[in-house]
């Protein structure tokens, strides 16, 4: 397939090129947020940074940066760059303790949105002769409007079925011969179970690709989708508070995510001190949106940890890559001491056990010790009536987990089918510990 591009001069741009347009657009979104969002200028301030500082990317670090705290703080319009009368749309986070994280978007923010979203669409194949399956939620969730804008801009037939009701999902995708299905992974997993239950294959129907985001997931997990429903699946990566999905995407290398360099600046930083880190250091990952008028922040902290990269792609694109995340800076579990990420544990129950990807962190503390335990669902094939074979399977399986993680486990294999679906997120974790 030859390699297609949405814009193939942005996209194949050369690095010196590209660094003079992100310190042209940085210079003026600096101006831009000093004159219009006073609580950025404060922090500036007592920072003892001014606009004139900012002479282009190379002075980045000299700007304080944002949390996800400094949003609530500034809940709803305090981090405002635009007049509401120039605003046309708001979208939310799908649900935190405290506050809501509200973003503002100009008409002309919706237009770029959808612009990054359409190289991602593209980057997985799609053109104006698709049909694409947008099963990721509407409403505040960015993840439905995203891709549905992107769908649009590239010109593909656009389903907006949004989640839930998965035979009628199927039953869509069947009669209407959708060829891209964009989801969560954990739907998409989910999509491609039911399918094999109501008795069809991947032959039965006409899906080439799958653009999956809005969670975590692991290279064992793209195996399963892509095996259960006869695609190519594609990673992409987004957040509310800096536009929604397009922020980052995979081309069919499937090997990082490109970042959308002339719309966000990346920086990777050490999450214990804020020290920009060279290139090829794993660490907290910080987006700049230079070209977001109603919300446009500067050095926001995702607290996604990952790696960039600037080494060739096969598939010609020159924009900097960041791996998937490999957990985040603030939800990372620590049970006895012990740093542990999710993923960490889907990967030893799906490429070393073999199991599903329907699983369980089950963390509480009693009295001051903590319990750990992982709820894991068996497959058919692997589902035994026999105490013998299952209690067998426990302790292989808290053994592996053992040595990954260097913690014991309680290991409890349930039935199939017993751990609650989503259609949305999966809820993976379940924090039952007062800590604060």
């Amino acid at each position: 397939m030859a390699v297609k591009y949405w814009d193939e001069k942005i996209e194949t741009m050369e690095l010196a090129e590209m660094k003079k347009l992100q310190s042209e657009r940085l210079v003026k979104q600096v101006k831009h947020v000093w004159d219009n969002v006073p609580y950025y200028r404060k922090k500036m301030e007592e920072k003892g940074v001014t606009p004139d500082d900012i002479k282009g990317i190379e002075d980045l670090h000299k700007l304080p940066f944002l949390s996800k705290a400094d949003l609530r703080d500034s809940y709803p319009y305090g981090l405002l760059a635009e007049p509401l009368k120039n605003c046309v749309r708001i979208q939310s986070t799908s649900g935190t303790t405290g506050k809501r994280v509200v973003s503002f978007y100009t008409q002309n923010d919706v237009d770029l949105w959808e612009e990054c979203v359409a190289r991602a669409i593209t980057a997985a194949g799609g053109t104006d002769e698709d049909v694409c399956q947008v099963a990721y939620g509407y409403g505040l969730f960015t993840g439905g409007a995203g891709l549905h804008g992107g769908s649009h801009k590239v010109g593909c037939l656009t389903l907006p079925m949004s989640s839930g009701n998965t035979e009628r999902q199927i039953q869509f995708m069947m009669d209407l011969g959708s060829t891209i299905l964009c989801c969560t992974p954990s739907y998409a997993a989910y999509i491609g179970e039911t399918l094999h239950e109501m008795g069809y294959t991947p032959d039965d129907i006409k899906l080439k690709a799958g653009i999956f985001g809005a969670e975590p997931w692991t290279e064992e997990m793209r195996q399963q989708i892509e095996k259960s429903l006869g695609i190519k699946a594609y990673d992409i990566y987004g957040l509310t508070e800096t536009s929604g999905p397009g922020v980052a995407f995979e081309c069919e290398e499937q090997h990082g995510m490109h970042i959308n360099e002339d719309h966000f600046i990346a920086e990777i930083i050490d999450p214990d001190t804020g020290e920009v880190l060279p290139e090829g250091s794993k660490g907290e990952l910080v987006f700049t949106s230079i070209t977001k008028e109603a919300f446009p922040l500067l050095r926001y902290r995702t607290r996604d940890i990952c790696v960039l990269t600037r080494g060739k792609c096969s598939c010609g694109r020159t924009l900097v890559k960041m791996t998937k995340p490999m957990g985040r800076s603030d939800d990372m579990l620590i049970i006895k001491g012990v740093n542990v990420f999710p993923s960490q544990i889907e990967t030893v129950l799906i490429k070393d056990f073999k199991a599903t990807p329907n699983y369980q962190i089950i963390v509480d503390r009693i009295g001051t010790t903590d319990t750990f335990e992982i709820k894991v669902e068996l497959s058919d094939d692997m589902f035994s009536d026999t105490i013998k074979d299952v209690v067998t399977l426990e302790k292989k399986l808290g053994a592996d987990i053992q040595q990954i993680l260097g913690i014991k486990a309680k290991i409890t294999l349930v039935e199939p089918k017993s751990i609650p679906r989503s259609e949305g997120k999966a809820v993976r974790v379940i924090d039952k510990r007062k800590l604060v």
